[in-house]
């Protein structure tokens, strides 16, 4: 069954079946309970008017037996005999015997004449007040067999004679009503099963219409593969409506991850066309004209294609998801490592670290490395006579900040320097300016090391980017697999 509506139809229906079962049982307990009670009730009164009789002396052949009809009566004595029976009792059972036919009286003893010279009154009987004993069983009367219930109720003679009362009364009654009940639950049952199983399929169809123009619209997106489109949402706020509006922000995550792959590619592809198509060139002169080739020419275009191609490799595994290791890293030492690389550089930095001890964080030394090593790039690039760099500790954080006094970052363009590709000077050339990926890829560095890269103001004028690392607080950890 692959339909929600059928499942949850048929779900419905049984459990509403399972519980009407279970209430209509204890229904017809109950009501068979109180209808056998109201027929014991009424067979203890008739007992007990006949032991009552009895208690009095009344002869066996004199008592008032009832209406034999309604209430038949069977009396033994101690032995077991029957003394006394109602009129037109053919058979009996469910009273201790069978017998419907009276057995001859015993001879009851002769009063103790000392008994009566003493002045004492003679024996009376008595009624038990116990609580009668309650049976259920048929009886035969004019040749109608039917169901009693009996109750047994001991009577003691003045003859000191206990005699035991079985009294009737019918549970036809009983039976029928418990038989109108019970047909009646059987003919309801089905009737309303079939209303619970109907409206519970109108009302979870009606619930999944959206679902089901959920999955449409998504049908048709993966077939027009236009992940501009969304998927509706209804004006409910159930979980569908929530998984709508999920769906709608997954799609434009994705859309925005699709726009971004492609601009990437399209953008990796144009700044690889360029060194290649000179790369080429000069080795077509070169072919035909060794004199001509311009050897540093073509080992600068090289080494732009390799810088450019460990940039693009960097940038696919932080997209796959890389997780940088947990080295203990020193930033400190790290700037300081950095910087003693460009002391030929144009413009050399300035570095100041400031910290009572080691300025460590815990992550890729590599990676690290690569963002100072950007950082410091861009800033030579814009400078105009100075860099600066200062480490220092900040609330448990180790902050690296590269300052220059070029033009700076117009507040604008402050988020928009850190996309990939993107530079904000277009007249300067490809080979001055990069391919505009060494901030793009200091911030995913950083993110991935849950720390954040900005970009402000310096005091005196030009950029002013801070790199921000939560401090390393724990033991040195192993290096993980695949740090670069």
């Amino acid at each position: 069954m692959r339909s929600v509506r059928a499942r949850a139809a048929l779900g419905a229906t049984l459990v509403v079946a399972v519980a009407l079962t279970v209430a209509g049982l204890a229904v017809l307990t109950v009501l068979r309970g109180n209808l056998t009670d109201r027929a014991g009730l009424e067979a203890e009164v008739a007992a007990r008017e006949v032991a009552g009789e009895l208690a009095l002396g009344v002869a066996y052949g004199d008592l008032e037996l009832g209406d034999e009809d309604t209430h038949p009566v069977q009396v033994t004595d101690e032995a077991g005999r029957v003394v006394a029976v109602s009129k037109d009792l053919e058979a009996i059972s469910g009273t201790g015997t069978a017998q419907v036919v009276p057995a001859p009286p015993a001879p009851a003893p002769s009063p103790d004449d000392d008994d009566d010279d003493d002045g004492n009154d003679p024996a009376r009987g008595e009624v038990s007040s116990d609580p009668p004993d309650f049976a259920n069983g048929t009886a035969t009367v004019g040749g109608e067999a039917a169901d009693y219930r009996f109750a047994a109720v001991e009577a003691t003679t003045d003859q000191d004679v206990t005699l035991t009362v079985h009294a009737g009364a019918p549970l036809a009654a009983e039976q029928e009503a418990v038989t109108t009940v019970r047909n009646s639950m059987l003919t309801g049952l089905p009737l309303m099963l079939l209303v619970v199983a109907g409206v519970t399929w109108l009302v979870t169809r009606r619930a999944l219409r959206p679902v089901e123009g959920i999955r449409q619209e998504l049908a048709a997106i993966t077939a027009s593969e236009d992940l501009g489109r969304r998927v509706p949402e209804p004006d409910s706020r159930d979980e569908i409506a929530r998984l709508a509006r999920t769906t709608n922000e997954t799609l434009t995550v994705l859309e925005a991850s699709v726009d971004r792959q492609r601009r990437f590619v399209a953008d990796a592809s144009h700044e690889l066309r360029s060194p290649i198509a000179s790369l080429r060139t000069q080795l077509e002169v070169g072919a035909a004209h060794p004199e001509l080739l311009d050897v540093p020419g073509a080992v600068a275009d090289t080494v732009r294609l390799q810088v450019l191609a460990a940039d693009l490799l960097l940038l696919a595994r932080l997209d796959a998801g890389e997780r940088p290791g947990r080295t203990p890293v020193d930033l400190g030492a790290l700037v300081r490592e950095e910087v003693s690389q460009r002391a030929a550089d144009r413009i050399p930095p300035e570095v100041s670290v400031a910290a009572a001890g080691q300025l460590e964080v815990s992550g890729s030394r590599g990676q690290l490395a690569r963002v100072v090593g950007n950082l410091l790039d861009n800033a030579e690039r814009h400078a105009e006579r100075m860099v600066a760099v200062s480490v220092r500790g900040d609330r448990g954080d180790v902050l690296v900040e590269v300052t220059d006094d070029g033009s700076g970052v117009p507040e604008a363009e402050r988020d928009r320097i850190f996309e990939r590709f993107v530079r904000l000077d277009d007249a300067r050339s490809r080979d001055d300016g990069g391919a505009g990926l060494g901030l793009a890829i200091a911030r995913d560095v950083a993110s991935r090391h849950e720390g954040t890269l900005t970009v402000g103001s310096a005091p005196g004028g030009g950029a002013l980017f801070t790199l921000r690392l939560p401090g390393r607080t724990g033991a040195g950890q192993e290096p993980a697999a695949g740090e670069g």
